[in-house]
């Protein structure tokens, strides 16, 4: 249901929340091999989610990517439009222009619950959320 691209935003923006703060800014290829992602794909990823308000950043000698307090209690789901847009989660997973409830794919009955659930959960799930699960042992991200 998630692009590669934003599986590895979330993974990206889940790193600096564990790793950064205003103090302690991260570059884009310090977090490359930990997340595994090309450099110039995840500094791609975070400019672009930088322009949204989503990750912050400074230029310069001491400049980097962080999370402040405000963007670590953005929902998931505003990393995943960003990178995305909007229609990838709403879209056919056949991506048949016509689907929809009353005029269903084959596949549509079978996603439908599965896919509004996941939404919700990314509507109501922040990156905090995400940290403080990881913090407990409840899940884990390679650092």
């Amino acid at each position: 249901m998630l692009s590669n691209s934003s599986k590895y935003a979330i993974k990206g923006v889940l790193y600096l929340a564990m790793k950064s703060s205003t103090e302690k800014k991260i570059l884009a290829k310090e977090l490359s091999v930990p997340i595994n992602v090309p450099p110039s794909y995840i500094a791609k990823l975070l400019q672009e989610l930088g322009k949204h308000g989503i990750v912050s950043s400074t230029k310069g000698p001491k400049g980097g990517f962080y999370l402040n307090e405000a963007n670590r209690i953005i929902p998931l789901i505003k990393i995943v439009d960003v990178i995305d847009g909007g229609y990838r989660l709403k879209s056919c997973m056949l991506s048949l222009s016509d689907c929809n409830e009353d005029h269903p794919c084959p596949l549509h009955k079978m996603v439908g619950n599965t896919k509004s659930n996941f939404v919700k959960q990314l509507q109501e799930t922040t990156v905090n959320d995400l940290v403080a699960d990881i913090k407990a042992g409840n899940s884990f991200l390679p650092l």
